[in-house]
């Protein structure tokens, strides 16, 4: 609590005794059918941002939902006062709703900026929104300047000024060239946060006169250019080398402020030759590294995520060769209002006592101002139950009918801070929730949990009884939970039975009945065993099983945790599984599983496959038993044992084992007490007191052991005090106000005398001094009641008999019981990182307030609706993280884009969680679709087809458009030119025309958002049936010319797709047919024929889906002996430097074209801007720079029109009448963008139209130049 806040006389024993009396907040169920008959002030569920920039060339859309009961009405506020919305016919308040439509078309988009508040009311009260400012984007035009050439010499500094117009938001600043290169920045040259260009010292490669500074305005989508600048470096009179100097900021400090949770900027430019290196530190502390980060060449310094510690002075260094230079910028870090702990909804029956805070901090301190249904609480009618005292508001002994909504402002310099809470004044009898007659199926000795989630207001007392009889209290083997939950934390099936919940307050009483089933569990009885079983026999592996005859049982088999291949060599019965005529494959781990609906059992068993006729070998037995046991050397603690080793068996012995039976504490029960090498027939043995000795011995081989040899003589041991104490003490609280001290007992073997017993000695660590203890015996465990909530405790067990105690035993600490802790985080902050990813911050709770051991926090979270209008919401389904330790933050992934989530956290230890967190809402931004839901293709002709396809099946966003990209695909396989077609959201469907006849063709479909592509959805489809028969003969007449050394080949054909070859041979030849695949052709070369040879020609269509072959008929061609000699004209030097000199007269006289043509249309940027002193405005598609869609004109004819579905916003700022270059005038309807070095990239194509503009005409022909230059 604020130790500086004022207290009125009197008011803080008021608050104590109210708090005393106050009851905790009422949850409401989300039972729809609890909700229906609620009364419920107003509570707004979505409001816009309270800076809303819009773009003028769309509809405004101002947010505000709001729910309650009944259904709130909804009213506005612009500039303080009443907004009415049915008298302006440009806006429309959505049924329902109060969210506005604001049509801006036709109408200036400045009259409808302002400041505007919401209101939803009921009859319970009036929730009101946050102060939405209207402001419309704007993107000025760049001042009218001539910028004069710069001469400077080499190694001086030098800076490009840029000086933007100041658009709202403000412009994205790059420098580029005249061919839309990035200009290269290094250490040496870079652009500073102003967006100034600065070189720290000037080289003769830094001459040119195209530094151009552009402006990229998002909201508005275009980009304006500086007007060139021209820089000359000279070399005649180079500047010397000088240490370093700071270029920006000036001077040796200066001062910088910051918000807190924004990103601290700073920035230090020096020059000097050589090249300075920059280098930043932290007067008197050290740099947040992991929230630090540098740019620009170590230039700027960038601080995410600013707290108070930030604050200080950072001093950048610049160094080189001569010396280095300090500056020292002064960073202060303010605050704007932020949540403490932000009101709380409270729902409080009459007479009741609640409390609302509005706690928060800032910098400057925020002024706290509380309002009740949005009038100022001053001049709210008086209530005398009520009190305010800064942040915090007290409803004493509320009546019915007073439920209100408070609103809390806090307030400074910086912003502001406004939360509705409503208080809710209900009188409700119990309601129980959980369904009546539910049956509870446990396996016994796990634990069971009946559930009786109940409402009412005043809260319901829950109490349980057992067969309607019995009274359930609190207490083994019941624990009763604070939301009526009964747990019984061992279930046997004496606790199966009827139980009935009842739920109490003053207004009534509601009874509910729930049955508890405690079922046997299941068990193997005989496991499958180890099988070694030669090729080719069978095996079979047994797998007997109990369970509760009740319960239906479902048998797995399973082979190296993988399942049984089809084989019908598999035999699978009721508990056994048979495999049989055994393989080298099947050996392996086979594993019987056997499932009910509660619980499982499983084992496993390997099976090895050997040869069937393993060759002979030497048979190895287990060795003998050793014989002749004989006792020598006896003392108290020890005693020498002897024996003789039995026959070996062809395997040599490698160790004996000694084994003891204490006839007095475990006759009959043989131990291993140690063992020697095989070489040694003697052991010298330790013994303990008070035991009744008897030894024998084991031999073992490779093979295995032997039997047992005969017992020896008995020797017995005196008794003695203990020599160890109970291991294995711990100290653990099983319930509040417990310590169950508990350890492992000693053996009759390890007490060393009678009358064993435990002193367990326990004390409060530094808080008692004394001891108390407690003798017990026959038992392993002590409870000490009355402890307080999880303390710790220092705890002895030290072991005793009739002959003395054992050794001090060992401090152990040890915790008293855990309560549910008490507090909820606070504090919730949730940052989106992407559409996918959100992460979420809070304020631990006090270590006190967790009243147990810290496990963590879990961040139950869900998908409340997708933000798309018209995209149908999924089932709702809660999803939890849990983050272990004390954490403050995680991260959740795994989001659904476009989509509205709530979560809520709380504190977990090891009896269980915390109350929940403030519900917290976030959005995720828009993410790139999922893949068209389909794709169909219809229609089918020789040469057209119809493509049909639907919308993803999640947009993820609103949906732009689609992209279709097709291609034609050869018999062999290969792909043709990809085409691309773009079409509009409400597009899905297209009839493509002039393809190819019996051509394959691929389709790749996606859709998109403004984030980009989404997966492609692929459709392949022939132009004809390939299953449609050949109408007639396949081949039609067939020609024939003869070359020199070849022939040509010509033929009709009227099949679809088959593979057509021309096949050859030499006349009267045995040899194979020679072929040439000529599909898609009707005519073929072949070549290489031999010279005075016949050859007889046949064409031949083929198709492996048809068995069917078509041919025409053999046609026999001579190749002439003697060709004719004839001189190629394209090889004779005249006639190659005559098309030389053609070719070169066309060059030139393009050229001059070219020239003559520029001059009186589109020109190149630069000569455009030093005609007119005019930047244009180009549009943008992207943020990253992507430049949007254009089409190419259709007619050198028509006047030009301005892009489809663009529109000139209402400030002036695109001004076609000014600037007459444009992308819309070129290209084919290709993509241009920016790549990640910011030079353009794209395809450029198609006619220049004449264009026609407010009386403006223009006639030009295309010029490649000035269609490049057009880009900026």
């Amino acid at each position: 609590m604020d130790r500086n806040r004022k207290w009125v006389p009197g008011f803080g024993a008021v608050l104590l005794t109210l708090l005393s009396h106050m009851t905790s907040a009422l949850e409401v169920p989300l039972d729809p059918k609890v909700l229906e008959g609620l009364p419920q002030p107003p509570t707004i569920t979505l409001q816009s941002p309270k800076d809303y920039i819009f773009d003028p060339r769309e509809n405004i859309v101002i947010h505000c939902e709001a729910k309650g009961k009944p259904h709130p009405s909804f009213s506005w506020t612009r500039n303080g006062t009443h907004f009415d919305v049915e008298k302006d016919p440009k806006v429309l308040m959505k049924p329902g709703s109060g969210t506005l439509v604001i049509d801006i078309s036709g109408e200036k988009a400045e009259a409808y900026e302002g400041t505007y508040q919401c209101t939803a009311h009921n009859e319970h009260g009036t929730a009101v929104s946050n102060s939405i400012v209207i402001r419309q984007s704007r993107s000025p035009l760049w001042s009218k300047e001539r910028n004069e050439a710069i001469v400077v010499q080499m190694g001086v500094s030098l800076v490009l000024q840029c000086r933007p117009p100041a658009g709202l938001p403000p412009p994205v600043i790059f420098w580029m060239d005249n061919n839309f290169q990035r200009l290269q920045l290094d250490k040496r040259v870079s652009q500073a946060l102003n967006g100034d260009l600065y070189f720290s010292n000037v080289l003769p490669d830094d001459t040119r006169s195209d530094y151009i500074c552009y402006a990229r305005f998002p909201h508005t989508q275009t980009i304006q250019q500086k007007q060139p600048i021209s820089v000359t470096v000279l070399d005649n009179s180079p500047e010397g080398e000088r240490r370093p100097g700071f270029m920006t900021p000036l001077g040796t400090t200066s001062t910088k402020m910051v918000l807190r949770g924004e990103t601290l900027e700073l920035e230090c430019v020096a020059d000097g030759l050589p090249t300075p290196e920059i280098s930043w530190q932290k007067d008197g502390g050290e740099l947040p590294s992991s929230r630090m980060s540098f740019y620009n060449f170590k230039k700027t310094l960038k601080v995410s995520d600013v707290n108070e510690a930030d604050g200080g002075d950072y001093r950048c260094t610049a160094t080189n060769n001569l010396g280095t230079a300090h500056h020292v910028i002064k960073v202060t870090v303010k605050a704007a209002p932020f949540w403490v702990s932000a009101p709380r909804n409270l729902i409080l029956a009459p007479n009741e006592t609640g409390i609302l805070t509005c706690r928060v901090s800032g910098e400057p301190k925020p002024k706290i101002s509380w309002f009740v249904n949005g009038v100022s609480i001053e001049n709210a009618p008086e209530d005398h139950r009520r009190k305010v005292d800064d942040d915090t508001v007290i409803l004493s002994s509320v009546q019915s009918g007073s439920s209100a909504v408070y609103q809390c402002n806090a307030s400074n310099e910086f912003g502001y801070l406004m939360a509705n809470a409503f208080v809710n004044v209900l009188a409700e009898p119990p309601r129980v929730l959980t369904p009546p007659n539910r049956v509870y199926q446990v396996i016994t000795n796990n634990p069971a949990l009946l559930h009786c989630a109940s409402f009412g207001s005043p809260i319901p007392i829950v109490t349980w009884f057992k067969d309607s009889q019995t009274s359930v209290k609190n207490g083994d083997p019941y624990v009763i939970h604070e939301n009526g939950t009964l747990e019984i934390h061992v279930a046997q099936p004496l606790n199966s039975g009827k139980y009935t919940c009842i739920a109490t307050n003053i207004l009534g009483i509601k009874e509910n009945h729930v049955y508890l089933e405690v079922k046997e569990p299941t068990r193997i009885l005989k496991q499958p065993e180890y099988k070694v079983v030669q090729r080719g026999m069978s095996a079979v592996f047994e797998c007997k099983v109990k369970h509760d005859p009740s319960l239906i049982p479902a048998m797995t088999w399973l082979k190296d945790d993988g399942e049984l291949s089809r084989d019908e060599r598999f035999e699978v019965d009721v508990d056994s599984l048979t495999i049989n005529d055994v393989a080298d494959e099947d050996e392996g781990t086979y594993t019987c599983i056997m499932n009910t609906t509660l619980d499982q059992d499983s084992a496993s068993a390997m099976l090895t496959v050997v040869d069937a006729t393993p060759p002979p070998a030497i048979v190895y037995e287990k060795p003998d038993p050793p014989t002749d046991l004989e006792l020598t050397d006896q003392t108290e603690r020890s005693v020498q044992l002897t024996w003789i080793a039995g026959d070996e068996h062809n395997s040599p012995t490698q160790k004996f084992l000694i084994q003891y039976e204490d006839l007095l504490h475990q006759p009959g029960v043989w131990i291993n007490l140690t063992d020697v090498a095989g070489t040694s027939t003697t052991a010298q043995l330790n013994l303990s007191p008070y035991v009744y000795y008897s030894f024998r011995v084991l031999s073992e081989n490779r093979v295995g052991y032997s039997q047992p040899s005969q017992p020896s003589n008995q020797y017995r041991t005196n008794p003695a005090a203990p020599d160890q104490n109970p291991s294995a003490v711990q100290g653990i609280g099983t319930q509040p106000g417990n310590l169950v001290i508990s350890w492992t007992s000693l053996s009759g073997f390890q007490a060393n005398g009678p009358s064993l017993e435990y002193k367990v000695q326990w004390r409060q660590k530094d808080v008692d001094d004394h001891w108390s203890s407690k003798n017990v015996a026959n038992v392993s465990q002590f409870v000490v009641s009355g402890t307080p909530t999880y303390v710790p405790y220092e705890i002895k067990v030290q072991a005793l008999n009739d002959y003395g105690s054992g050794p001090e035993p060992g401090i152990v600490i040890g915790y008293s019981g855990e309560d549910l802790p008490l507090s909820a985080p606070d504090s919730v902050q949730v940052m989106v990182h992407n559409s996918t990813l959100a992460e979420v911050h809070w304020e631990p709770v006090s270590f006190p307030s967790v009243r147990g051991k810290l496990q963590g926090y879990k961040v139950y979270y869900q998908r409340e609706r997708s933000l798309h209008e018209t995209e149908e919401d999924a089932e709702r389904k809660e999803q939890v993280l849990t983050f272990s330790g004390n954490r403050s933050e995680g991260r959740l992934p795994g989001l659904q884009p476009y989509s509205l989530y709530n979560l809520t956290i709380r504190v977990l230890n090891n009896k269980g969680e915390g109350p929940p967190s403030t519900s917290k809402t976030f959005e995720t931004p828009e993410g790139v679709p999922g893949p068209p839901s389909f794709l169909n293709v219809v229609n089918l002709s020789l040469d057209s087809l119809s493509l049909e396809w639907g919308p993803p099946m999640n947009n993820n966003g609103r949906l732009a458009g689609y992209t279709l990209k097709y291609q034609p695909v050869n018999t062999t396989n290969d792909l043709g030119p990809v085409k691309i077609m773009m079409f509009m959201a409400n597009e899905t469907t297209i009839t493509m025309g002039n393809l190819n006849s019996s051509m394959l063709y691929k389709f790749h479909l996606s859709a998109k958002t403004i984030k980009g592509s989404g997966p492609i959805i692929t459709k392949e489809a022939f132009t004809v049936m390939d299953t449609m028969p050949p109408v007639g003969p396949a081949f039609g007449k067939v020609n024939t010319s003869m070359l020199e050394g070849g022939a040509v080949i010509s033929w009709d054909y009227f099949g679809h797709h088959k593979n057509v070859y021309v096949e050859y041979i030499v006349e009267n030849s045995k040899e194979d047919w020679k072929k040439e695949l000529v599909n898609g052709s009707h005519w073929h070369m072949i070549k290489g024929l031999k010279p005075g040879t016949s050859y007889k020609v046949r064409v031949v269509a083929r198709d492996p889906a048809d068995p069917t072959v078509h041919s025409t008929d053999e046609v026999l061609i001579a190749v002439p002996a003697v060709p004719s000699r004839q001189v190629d004209i394209a090889t004779q030097g005249w006639f190659i430097g005559l098309m030389c000199a053609i070719a070169l007269l066309i060059l030139v006289l393009l050229i001059v074209c070219f020239i003559k043509r520029n001059k009186g249309g589109k020109y190149p940027v630069k000569e455009k801007e030093d005609a007119h002193q005019d930047p244009e405005i180009q549009p943008m598609k992207e943020d990253d720079g992507t430049f949007g869609e254009y089409r190419s004109m259709e007619s050198d004819t028509e006047d030009h029109k301005p892009l489809k579905g663009s529109r000139t916003p209402s400030n002036g700022t695109v001004r076609r009448d000014e600037s007459d270059d444009s992308l819309v005038d070129y290209g084919e309807g290709g993509d241009g963008q920016f790549n990640e070095d910011g030079s353009f990239i794209g395809q450029y194509s198609g006619k220049k139209e004449k264009d026609t503009h407010e009386g403006n005409e223009s006639s030009e022909a295309p010029s490649p130049v000035n269609a490049m230059n057009s880009f900026v």
